[in-house]
């Protein structure tokens, strides 16, 4: 079976770098705004964080995505144990 991560992307608190759109195309994208959308993913209205769900073949772009972001707005968490990698 394979692994299912969980993104958890801040949108309030994105200042538009842009370094997720530049080293995960796929999965994010500059907005008119200035801010970037992560693509496909569902706002919890609870949290208020977008959120969206990834398997491995996308994990190694997600990490540098979110590792890259200055202000730490991408999260992504295991889905099995509940951590938070990033």
């Amino acid at each position: 079976m394979a692994k299912i991560y969980r993104i958890e992307y801040d949108r309030n608190n994105c200042i538009g770098a842009g370094i997720c759109a530049a080293l995960n195309p796929e999965n994010f994208t500059m907005n008119d705004d200035t801010k970037a959308d992560l693509i496909g993913a569902t706002l919890n209205e609870k949290t208020g964080v977008w959120e969206k769900e990834i398997t491995e073949a996308e994990y190694e772009k997600m990490m540098a995505a979110a590792g890259g972001c200055p202000v730490l707005v991408i999260h992504v968490i295991d889905k099995e144990t509940g951590e938070r990698l990033v």
